[in-house]
């Protein structure tokens, strides 16, 4: 504590965001002036509202009572390792991620952050530590005030909106290179650990990969990553969107996992022996995915919007099938040594919470592990041949997990009632929305 208390005056900082990510990633917390942050920490007087956790994308709160109606306070725990600047406020301006007790000190289980740390908890106590490396896709797009309106690329340097495809197209990336100079500066001004940067299929679509490690962290980063990316295009006069599926006509965005596990003690790879080939855990970790994720959905799709990403032919995966260095699969596994065995989960996409992507993907593979599931045989080819076996629409999403007592049990029951009603409620409002696919193609035809 006197440690970050030294941190925050060697920086001036003024004021202090203390930051928790609601069930859709959504940054929620407050906001106070440097020293009187300090004394709620000293006074344990740092408090939100239970019911942030059970808030849904567009504010509101599900009809059934999933916590205590009262809505009794949770207090907040800063995470000081966590303690970073702001970079885009003109003040010394810090950061810092907190987790949630409740006044008997037990953790919120019902916040996103606490059901990565429960699942790791499961692999630590088995003398195994998950190794983690997202990668994130985004579109840029031009500002949008009417929700009505399609988004469309943004203009560039050139001074000309991008139309065509140019996967890996370095002058394509060039032409936003203002919003990427800020984007490395911030993110390493915040220990965001980001590495490559590639254009992807879409127009105006780009990809940031991370280095490999600790889930938590990376959970972390992805989850700041996200806000400073957003604010650096704001700063330049456009948006970065992490929807799903933002264009009609152009790719889907995703959120990549690369997962391998360790022994905790010595760092050493299980998932590949000493001859190169495949370990029994490593199998039957894929065995685990491929029999859990369908129920983890509403983790890796989110959002009503999230399906329309998982179509065939469309650079998303239908199924749940493995393959080596196939990017068709839901389950690649890239070319490498031992050291280097990891599977890469492609099934989430941008738009879904990152510190729940990693928890589903690592508790559908650490269920495997335990109960030894052995996967379908690698397939070669192209897994869009074959039959979708993931949901296409969030009610199947929501059946599957309702039904799943392995996911549910691993992941926290009190959490997936939560998340169930929270989905649920999401559905319903938009039901209620009539498109204007619908005003077009129905109003005088039917």
């Amino acid at each position: 504590m006197s440690d970050f208390k030294e941190w925050l005056r060697a920086h001036s900082v003024t004021e202090v965001e203390c930051i928790v990510a609601d069930i859709n990633g959504i940054a929620r917390g407050k906001i106070l002036p440097g020293d009187k942050f300090l004394r709620s920490i000293d006074e344990d007087s740092l408090r939100l509202p239970e019911s942030i956790f059970i808030q849904t994308v567009t504010g509101d709160y599900p009809d059934e009572d999933v916590i205590d109606p009262i809505d009794r306070d949770i207090r907040l725990r800063p995470d000081f390792k966590s303690i970073r600047l702001v970079p885009w406020y003109e003040e010394p301006t810090a950061q810092v991620l907190a987790d949630c007790v409740y006044h008997d000190g037990s953790p919120v289980d019902i916040s996103a952050r606490y059901v990565l740390q429960r699942v790791l908890k499961l692999y630590a106590d088995k003398g195994w530590k998950p190794v983690v490396a997202p990668e994130v896709e985004f579109f840029l797009t031009k500002i949008n005030e009417d929700p009505d309106y399609p988004l469309v690329p943004p203009i560039g340097r050139s001074k000309r909106q991008e139309t065509g495809r140019q996967s890996f197209g370095i002058e394509a990336v060039n032409e936003f290179d203002p919003i990427f100079e800020d984007v490395y500066d911030w993110c390493d001004k915040q220990n965001l650990d980001v590495d490559t940067l590639t254009h992807e299929a879409g127009a105006a679509q780009m990809e940031i990969n991370f280095n490999h490690g600790d889930a938590l962290a990376l959970a972390d980063q992805t989850f700041l990553f996200k806000r400073t990316l957003r604010n650096a295009a704001l700063k330049h006069g456009i948006y970065a969107t992490f929807m799903a599926k933002p264009m009609a006509g152009e790719p889907g965005s995703s959120m990549h996992i690369h997962q391998s596990v360790v022994d905790a003690e010595t760092g050493k790879n299980l998932f590949g022996d000493a001859e190169g080939r495949n370990t029994e855990l490593f199998l039957w970790h894929i065995g685990g995915l491929q029999k859990f994720m369908a129920a983890a959905m509403p983790l890796f799709a989110p959002n009503i919007n999230s399906y329309r990403r998982l179509r065939r032919h469309s650079t998303a995966p239908i199924n749940v099938h493995w393959g080596v260095e196939n990017r068709t699969v839901g389950l690649r596994v890239p070319a490498s040594g031992p050291e280097g065995r990891r599977v890469e989960n492609r099934i989430a996409g941008a738009d879904a919470n990152p510190y729940l992507v990693m928890a589903a993907s690592l508790a559908c593979g650490y269920i495997g592990m335990v109960e030894q599931i052995e996967p379908t045989d690698p397939i070669k080819g192209s897994a869009y041949r074959l039959a979708q076996t993931l949901p296409q629409q969030m009610p199947e999403a929501l059946r599957k997990l309702q039904g799943s007592g392995p996911l549910k049990e691993t992941l926290g029951e009190a959490f997936v009632d939560v998340l169930l009603a929270v989905k649920q409620s999401e559905h319903d409002a938009y039901q209620r929305v009539i498109s204007s696919w619908e005003r077009e193609h129905l109003l005088l035809n039917v």
